[in-house]
């Protein structure tokens, strides 16, 4: 059988399928596999800031389209990527073992977010780090910076524009880069977002024999989590525009999830966490969204929306 993987085109989307094909290969030898790269809307678009694009599926449209064409079989897309709601026809078929979920400080001098000086100027593309970066550290100068990780990096090292970088620990690790990590930013001062660190392959919905292939190199812990934390996410119908952090653990048959909910300027913030049984993921992830739209969730959103329309 031969196995059409669409992804796109960066070197850590390359990374990511690469890895993907190997667990596929050592699970199912008798496979031939065809990768086909894409370009998507994110990756055409890199002067302006993810959260004034839109966020339905930057990252993913493409692919998928191509999938309901029949031009691939199967896209593995980062699932901190992946929208809450799936195109009609389409489905996670398989969520992979958790890298590193959280986020990392890479510096020009070696600093920590401690030891930087106020004014430091910090680029992120994300919200949600923006916005708890500035409520540990209000005296930093958050800005935003574009482009693929590599090209981060490289803005930090050459532009002079920047005193630090933060980006996901998972993709800088994949990449091999690890020696440029300052420091590990802790979930305490920094939720990561939904489903960071975590590979998934999405699939038409009925394949059953893709489905049956891509099930058996499934990571059922970080599945459960990261289910959790997606519910979670569209019950506060939040994205790219919203700055909420969430991350699930999952331990035998517990699964713990944290999240916050904050203010752009990052001042308000709503952070609570809940434990239920891991069997329902779905309904820990609604139950705590729940809890934090009572426990003024609700007026944080509301007011972030009404600016953005």
């Amino acid at each position: 059988m031969l196995l059409r993987v669409g992804t796109r085109e960066s070197l850590l989307a390359m990374w990511q399928t690469n890895w993907v094909v190997e667990q596929l290969k050592e699970k199912h030898p008798e496979i031939k596999v065809e990768i086909v790269k894409i370009k998507t809307k994110g990756d055409k678009i890199l002067d302006t800031a993810l959260s004034k694009i839109g966020d339905k599926g930057l990252f993913t449209k493409e692919l998928e389209l191509a999938m309901l064409r029949d031009e691939i079989d199967i896209a593995v897309h980062s699932m901190k990527d992946m929208p809450t709601k799936l195109v009609k026809g389409l489905v996670i078929g398989a969520i992979c073992k958790r890298e590193h979920p959280g986020d990392v400080l890479i510096s020009s001098t070696g600093e920590s977010l401690d030891e930087l000086k106020a004014g430091a100027v910090i680029g992120t593309s994300s919200l949600r780090r923006r916005a708890q970066l500035m409520r540990y550290r209000p005296d930093l100068n958050i800005v935003p910076i574009r482009g693929n990780l590599n090209t981060r990096i490289d803005k930090l090292k050459i532009s002079g524009n920047f005193d630090a970088i933060v980006v996901a620990a998972a993709g800088v690790i994949r990449l091999g880069r690890k020696e440029l990590i300052a420091q590990y930013i802790p979930p305490q001062i920094c939720l990561p977002a939904v489903g960071q660190g975590a590979v998934g392959i999405e699939a038409r919905e009925g394949d059953k024999k893709v489905m049956d292939i891509i099930k058996k190199i499934e990571h059922r812990d970080t599945a459960l989590a990261v289910l959790a934390e997606r519910a979670l996410l569209e019950r506060l119908e939040g994205g790219c525009q919203v700055p909420i952090g969430a991350f699930g653990v999952t331990v035998d048959r517990v699964l713990r999830l944290e999240a916050a909910v904050l203010s752009t300027d990052g001042k308000e913030m709503v952070r609570l966490d809940y434990t239920g049984d891991a069997k329902y993921p779905e309904e820990v992830g609604v139950r705590l969204a729940e809890e934090l739209l009572e426990r003024g969730a609700y007026e944080i959103l509301s007011k972030i929306k009404g600016d953005i329309h």
